[in-house]
């Protein structure tokens, strides 16, 4: 293998992010999914950078929303993570990268809730043998000093780990910082083959 360690993004490659699906599970078919996605999603980034309060962020979010509406949206907040669906695919391979001996890594921009809400949930978190989730910390991909805290925190080496993430621009990052990677579309065989497993 090419790599000493591999480094995984949660969103679309652990774990399936569909906000419009999301909000289906909430609101019911008629809904306006344009304008609740709209709503709800107009300042993730600064969630998932930590620079905005998730329970103030809920309650503004409530206000911009019609009044019987008021209830589905204090269900999304406390209950949106379970709707993200799991990709067997991946869970797989990390199983198969733990066999091999290889550490594994999260690097991962979320909310505050949701590092809280996985880190509690997840078992299969416990197999990664270091986790950085972005707001806890008040950064986020791709700025460079969330990838440089990665490495320092688990003095990881970027040219020895390879990253797996689902937005290009967070994958230029890691390369700008010397951690080669792959633009993950949900094929692991292609992840397999660029790591030489």
């Amino acid at each position: 293998m090419k790599y000493k360690n591999i480094v995984f993004d949660f969103g679309n490659v652990i774990g399936k992010f569909n906000g419009r699906y999301i909000l289906q599970q909430f609101f019911p078919a008629d809904a306006d999914f344009d304008f609740l996605l709209s709503v709800f999603f107009r300042g993730w980034d600064e969630l998932d950078a930590g620079t905005v309060d998730y329970d103030e962020y809920a309650r503004e979010t409530a206000l911009l929303l019609p009044e019987e509406a008021a209830g589905a949206a204090d269900a999304f907040f406390r209950e949106w993570p379970r709707h993200l669906t799991l990709l067997q695919d991946t869970l797989d391979f990390v199983d198969e990268l733990k066999a091999r001996n290889v550490p594994v890594f999260l690097l991962s921009n979320a909310p505050t809730y949701f590092a809280d809400w996985a880190l509690e949930r997840h078992s299969f978190l416990n197999k990664f043998d270091g986790i950085v989730f972005s707001a806890p910390l008040k950064m986020s991909k791709p700025s460079p000093e969330i990838y440089q805290y990665l490495f320092s925190t688990y003095h990881l080496k970027p040219e020895e780990c390879f990253f797996i993430d689902d937005l290009e621009r967070n994958i230029n990052a890691a390369r700008a910082l010397g951690m080669d990677g792959l633009l993950f579309t949900g094929d692991i065989d292609k992840v397999k083959a660029a790591i030489d497993f």
